[in-house]
């Protein structure tokens, strides 16, 4: 009898450990459908109900080539510089943030200052407000330096917001490294800047490319910020091009909505399959006290 449990045990203990590989594939099939189901119908006229009718066509990718042919597109600003207009906005943000981020998380983590913990309480609190209910301050800040509809403007507003998790998340890598490694550098005569350059960073890299990825994802979904200061459209980004699109819910070009929304998040889904696995690296950060 105990022979028969002991060959049974593998065999659960395989079940077992495969159960959050079936979960994970339960949950992501119904999303993959979705996303072959659109890029699928995009080449379709219209779709009724689930089922694209007409005959296949590229008729809705023509704003790649001939944004002029698109009556939705002809009043708005092509689709390359709203292209570029995006990634610079998010790769600004990514890299100020992670800079300033990191700066701040090195010393939040490794010096010890009047009033450190009410200020680490500070920054959890900022974190979970909402961008929404700051918008007239920001509006008036932005108007009285000059950046209200300019493209900087919004990227600082952005970043600001990006730093509270930055902080943190920065902080919780810096607080898994040895002090020793940081005591020999300052023994030898490194200075804390140098330190926190030559022997700190390349310590956390992994939380560094974990949170440029987060930082960038964050400013290329970006909607709210582009769309109330940056009215004029000479520089918004492809989140408003989408929500022009969709106008007011009515006659709205779904076949086109479809393909331009499709357009929009493939660098995204494309970048988290590249760096899935830095991405995963960023809960070893841990938080400390």
């Amino acid at each position: 009898m105990a022979a028969v449990v002991g060959e049974r045990a593998p065999s659960t203990n395989r079940w077992l450990a495969a159960l959050p590989y079936v979960v994970l594939a339960l949950a992501t099939l119904p999303i993959l459908v979705l996303y072959v189901w659109l890029f699928y119908s995009s080449f379709f006229p219209r779709v009724e109900g689930f089922r694209p009718v007409g005959d296949f066509t590229f008729d809705n990718w023509r704003f790649l080539w001939d944004p002029l042919s698109v009556p939705q597109m002809r009043n708005r600003p092509p689709i390359v510089p709203l292209t570029f207009n995006t990634f610079i906005f998010a790769a600004m943000t990514s890299a100020i943030g992670l800079l300033v981020s990191s700066m701040a998380g090195y010393a939040f983590s490794r010096l010890r200052f009047p009033g450190r913990r009410m200020f680490l309480g500070s920054v959890l609190l900022l974190h979970s407000f909402p961008s929404v209910t700051l918008l007239i301050a920001l509006f008036v800040v932005l108007r009285a330096l000059g950046l209200y509809d300019k493209l900087v403007g919004v990227i600082l507003v952005q970043t600001a917001f990006a730093l509270p998790f930055g902080i943190w998340i920065m902080k919780g890598f810096f607080d898994n490294i040895p002090w020793d490694l940081e005591m020999s550098a300052l023994v030898d005569g490194a200075g804390r800047f140098r330190t926190w350059w030559r022997i700190m960073l390349p310590l956390v890299k992994p939380g560094l490319l974990a949170l440029a990825v987060l930082l960038f994802v964050e400013g290329w979904n970006q909607f709210l910020l582009p769309f109330v200061f940056m009215p004029s459209g000479s520089q918004q980004t492809l989140s408003t091009l989408v929500k022009g699109i969709l106008g007011e819910g009515r006659f709205v070009d779904y076949g086109l909505l479809t393909a331009v929304g499709l357009y929009y998040i493939a660098p995204v889904l494309i970048l988290f399959v590249l760096a899935q696995d830095q991405l995963m690296r960023i809960y070893a950060g841990g938080v400390k006290g």
